[in-house]
Parts: C-alpha cells; sequence; structure tokens
C-alpha cells in the first residue's frame, strides 16, 4: 500500500549512473536553497473538509483509507500520466499534481476524525534519490512538494508515506463500504464542483470549435478521424489536464460503434461526424458533450429526420428534469420518443410481440449517467440513491439519446444504414428545473448546419 509505482523496473540494462562517493558529494553541493514557499490553499480544500465530515459521520469510532493509487505500468518502464483515485482528490482537494501512492487516512478522534495525507516527501539533493531514481528522482521527473508545502495547500496533516507503513496494519474499513459512501457523496455537487462542471464544459465547447475548424484538413487527410481527435486533445491539454476519457472521433458508419475510440477512419464529405468528448480539468472534473455535424455542412434529408429524432427524445427527457423525480424517469421519457419514431417510420416489426421494446435495437444504451470527476460518476451508489434515486438539486447528469442503424442491419431501409446521431448535454438540476451547461453548443439541425459552414468557409 505504500508503492508509488506499479512495477518495479530493473534498469540493470540501462547507462549507470555515477555512485562514487566523490561524485555523489559533488553532485550534492552548488545548488541553491531548495524551493521553501508556503503556497496558498487550494480552492477546493475548504470543500473537501466539508466531505471528509460527512464521511466521517457514516462511520463513527472506524479508520478510514482512501488511497490515491500508485502510476499504472504502460509498457517495460514507462508509465502513463498520474490521475489519482477521484475519491482521494474529492477528499482532499487535490488534483493533477498529486503525488503517486499518496493516502488519505481518517483516524477516529473524540467527535470525528483526524486526516492525515501520507506521501513520499522530496528527496533532499544529498540523496541518491535526488538524481539517480528515474521514477520519483526531481533530476527526472522535476521538483517535488515539501510536507509542508503540501499540508499548507490542502489545509491537512502530511506525514511521510513510509511512516503509513508502520500503521498501516491496525483495523481499517471495508473497502467495499468506504467506496460506496465516498462515491454517493458525490452525487450532489457543492458550488465549487458546479463551478469547475461549467469550465469543463467551457473548454470543452472550445475544442469542438477547433474540430470543425480543422474539418477541411480532417477530410483530406487519411485516417481524418485522428486529425479530429488530436485536434480536440490539443485543447484538452491547454485547457486542463486531459480529456476525461477517449476521445471518441466517429465519422460515416464508425458513428454506430458506440465507443469508437480507433479513430482511424475517413472523414468523408456528405458524412456525419459523431465526436463525443471532454475536457479533463487540473481539478479533474470533466465534461462529456456530445454533437453530431455534417461534414460538409448540410444535413441529407434522412440525416436530418434521424437528427430531429435524437433532438426530440433529448428535448422531451430534459422537460422533465427537476428535483423529486425519479432519475430512472429521464431515460423512459427519452425512450417513449424513439419508440415512437421507430414504429412511425415501420421499424418495429407488425407482428411484434406486446411489451418487448424493439426500438431498443437502435439505442442500447442509457440515456442519462451522472457526471463529475468520473465521467461516469458515483458508480458505486447504490441504486436506490442511483437509478431508482430521487432527483436532487446540485446534481450533475448527461442526456444523451441516439439512434444508430448499423451498416448491415436488414431491419431498416438501406438509406438509414450506416447513419449514427447522438446529442449529449450536461445538465444541472436547480431548485425549480435544470440547466444546461453546454447550451451554447449549438444543438437543432439548422443551427448545426450554420456552425458547421462557417468554421469551413461556407
Amino acid at each position: 500500500m505504500t508503492e508509488t509505482h506499479e512495477a518495479k523496473i530493473d534498469h540493470s540494462n540501462r547507462s549507470s549512473t555515477p555512485r562514487s562517493n566523490a561524485f555523489l558529494e559533488y553532485i550534492s553541493s552548488g545548488w541553491a536553497p531548495q524551493r521553501a514557499d508556503t503556497p496558498a490553499p487550494l480552492p477546493a480544500a475548504r470543500f473537501a473538509a466539508d466531505r471528509r465530515a460527512a464521511l466521517s459521520r457514516e462511520f463513527p469510532g472506524e479508520r478510514i483509507v482512501i488511497e490515491a493509487g500508485p502510476m499504472k505500468q504502460r509498457s517495460n518502464d514507462t508509465f502513463y500520466p498520474y490521475r489519482p483515485h477521484s475519491a482521494f482528490a474529492h477528499l482532499t482537494g487535490w488534483g493533477s499534481d498529486s503525488e503517486p501512492g499518496a493516502v488519505l487516512v481518517m483516524d477516529p478522534v473524540e467527535g470525528g476524525h483526524e486526516a492525515t495525507v501520507y506521501f513520499r516527501e522530496r528527496a533532499g539533493r544529498d540523496s541518491e534519490e535526488f538524481f539517480a531514481n528515474p521514477e520519483i528522482g526531481e533530476f527526472w521527473i522535476g521538483p517535488r512538494p515539501s510536507l509542508e508545502q503540501v499540508s499548507a495547500m490542502l489545509q491537512l496533516r502530511t506525514a511521510p508515506l513510509g511512516d503509513f507503513a508502520s500503521v498501516a496494519g491496525e483495523r481499517t474499513l471495508e473497502n467495499d463500504a468506504v467506496a460506496r459512501v465516498a462515491s454517493e457523496l458525490r452525487l450532489v455537487k457543492d458550488d465549487y464542483e458546479l463551478a469547475e462542471m461549467q469550465a469543463a464544459v467551457d473548454a470543452t465547447a472550445r475544442g469542438f470549435a477547433d474540430v470543425l475548424a480543422a474539418l477541411p484538413t480532417a477530410s483530406s487527410a487519411p485516417r481524418g478521424e485522428r486529425v479530429v481527435e488530436g485536434v480536440f486533445n490539443q485543447r484538452a491539454r491547454l485547457d486542463g489536464n486531459s480529456v476525461g476519457y477517449e476521445t471518441i472521433a466517429a465519422a460515416g458508419p464508425h458513428a454506430c460503434t458506440l465507443h469508437w475510440i480507433r479513430n482511424d477512419g475517413d472523414v468523408l464529405d456528405g458524412d456525419l461526424l459523431l465526436l463525443d468528448a471532454g475536457v479533463e480539468l487540473d481539478s479533474l472534473y470533466t465534461a462529456d458533450i456530445t454533437r453530431t455535424v455534417p461534414v460538409n455542412g448540410r444535413f441529407t434529408p434522412v440525416q436530418r429526420r434521424v437528427y430531429e429524432a435524437v433532438l426530440e427524445a433529448a428535448d422531451a427527457a430534459r422537460a422533465i428534469v427537476r428535483p423529486g423525480i425519479r432519475f430512472g424517469d429521464v431515460h423512459d421519457a427519452a425512450m417513449e420518443v424513439i419508440a415512437r419514431r421507430t414504429r412511425e417510420w415501420g421499424f418495429v416489426p407488425e407482428d411484434a410481440e406486446p411489451g418487448v421494446d424493439y426500438h431498443r435495437r437502435y439505442m442500447v444504451h442509457g440515456t442519462s449517467h451522472h457526471l463529475g470527476m468520473d465521467v461516469h460518476d458515483c458508480a458505486r451508489a447504490r441504486r436506490e440513491l442511483y437509478l431508482d434515486g430521487i432527483v436532487q438539486a446540485g446534481m450533475v447528469f448527461t442526456i444523451e439519446p441516439g439512434l444508430y442503424f448499423q451498416p448491415d442491419d436488414l431491419t431498416v431501409p438501406e438509406e438509414y444504414r450506416g447513419i449514427g446521431v447522438r446529442i449529449e448535454d450536461d445538465i444541472v438540476v436547480t431548485a425549480d428545473g435544470s440547466e444546461n451547461l453546454s447550451a451554447d453548443i449549438p444543438r437543432t439541425p439548422d443551427a448545426v448546419e450554420a456552425w458547421v459552414q462557417a468554421a469551413i468557409g461556407r
């Protein structure tokens, strides 16, 4: 539990670092003092304190351990960019610059819990780790914070990660119980979280605009979907930490594959491009937005017919959102439209068996999921608080109906085959209804056409 990296790496076949006493003395001298300033508290720190207090009330007298997790191995001696576990970030306020292997421990005290963050502190300039350890040495990965600096940022007690090992054997809660409650704490967002969600959506909107401007390049390049992916991901790195999930840049029939992330297809004139993408901020809050646009700026009649049906389903779902409804009702409202439209188009068998949702062939996924630090946030919450839960002000979730007619689906006319459309917005529940955080991104067919045409100069 005290490892900073998922795998131990054998560096014996790499060039060795000098380790003589003379070299150690030389490389340890002649440095300016290490950074010792006291940073200001992170904006999330006071909100994280309230979250820990809520968790504390659920487990009186119990020791709680929340791990940030180690760096994940990519291949041999390379690792994926580090991202801490969402529960750890939520309960500490420590986002994209968290230290690998850190642990939040909440020890029971009279009246609640005392929280401590354990992490591997920075090495002194007189240690070999400083210059010789490619996993944690500052020569390799850059400056690392001190215990005092992290304490000031998080407004929490900090201690060396090695100290955690000496108390790790004490009785702690079952991880499943902590994971469930930590997940449920994120169902309703506080003011800090709502502001971060809007900022993530705004950055994502800029990324979508970048993609549209690059459509001529994507259309003329082999594997143009990768142009789309790369352009959006550049915006995510400029305005945030990264993408919140692998970007779906699905052109033509690839839009019928719900999680198309290979992104190696062409972007052709006359096709639709389904872009499902979100910017993750340094705070780790992410947007999750989908727009389906005509590559040349004009929907064909059939494309428009499908698009309008999906938009109708999205609007029907949004119309019922308010505190007090059941979360699953949002999906039901969208599916009523999908069922009616596919039946009107003759896609449901004439001898359909009553009670069978034949229309789900064309939309097998759900309409909504909670959104926050994880793109599918609060996933460990109990069903009675999630799918069957009552909607509350401050909840943030997606509304994302779609219609997908596979290229080889013989149940639909040929002109529909290969068309996939999804429209996804990020919704926050208010005291008397809801607000669409992504409303500024065009979504009606006429507005989408005008948006694309302006971007590509037609």
